[in-house]
């Protein structure tokens, strides 16, 4: 488990440092929504948590996976992060922020498919404790996990954001590729702590999968919440009656 002890090491503090970053961008700019601040700081709770965890059995592991790839994640996108720091950048580097965001490596890789396909595929992994002590292995886990949350339910502004119907198409894919592999995890453990992985794993992926799905929703409520107040505009002002 050294890999482990070295992540919790420093992993920790690097967290603490990114909330304090967010609350003094979020300091700069009136009026931002203290909900999506207190999700991005219940995000790196839930992170630290995930790093600090002792993970010396099966058991253990899965129970880092679930904080470190689906609960933080969904905190941090729902804080939305982006936003945040392109209403705080100087406009010329907010510009060129936005252009990397158009371009074409940032479509493919945001992609629907391929965050699927990062997300997932790294899940064999979760079969080899010697791969999931390693700070590479849990890096690989968090940024999947972001990317995929940002993908699927993410309010950051975004070109190339697929319609809600395909992102909810590729959230049904992803919880049936994560029941199918727990019960597989069931069906082969040998032993009892094996088992009580798995239905962690099993239990605790749906649970954050279905919040993902209701941010989904939400963020689709949302904007059309606003664009039927753009449209209509302001409400008509009454004509004062002269006597």
């Amino acid at each position: 488990m050294t890999g482990h002890a070295e992540a919790v090491g420093s992993g920790p503090w690097l967290v603490v440092a990114l909330a304090l970053a967010y609350d003094a961008l979020a300091l700069r700019v009136p009026g931002w929504n203290r909900w999506r601040a207190a999700a991005f700081q219940a995000g790196c709770v839930a992170l630290i948590i995930g790093l600090a965890l002792p993970a010396h059995d099966f058991t253990g592991h899965m129970a880092q996976h679930l904080l470190i790839a689906m609960v933080a994640p969904l905190g941090l996108v729902v804080g939305t992060p982006v936003t945040l720091l392109l209403r705080t950048l100087p406009v010329p580097v907010a510009r060129r922020l936005t252009a990397v965001m158009r371009s074409r490596p940032v479509r493919i890789i945001t992609h629907p498919i391929a965050a699927l396909l990062l997300t997932v595929g790294g899940l064999p992994l979760l079969t080899v404790p010697q791969a999931m002590a390693h700070p590479l292995v849990t890096v690989h886990f968090l940024l999947a996990g972001c990317l995929f949350a940002w993908v699927i339910a993410g309010a950051d502004p975004a070109p190339h954001r697929a319609s809600v119907t395909a992102r909810l198409v590729t959230l049904g894919v992803a919880i049936a590729a994560h029941a199918a592999f727990s019960q597989y995890l069931y069906a082969t453990a040998p032993g009892p702590d094996q088992q009580a992985g798995a239905t962690l794993m099993y239990y605790g992926g749906d649970l954050a999968e279905l919040l993902l799905a209701f941010a989904v929703v939400q963020s689709r409520t949302t904007r059309t919440s606003r664009a039927t107040a753009t449209r209509q505009g302001p409400l008509p002002q009454p004509t004062p009656v002269h006597r």
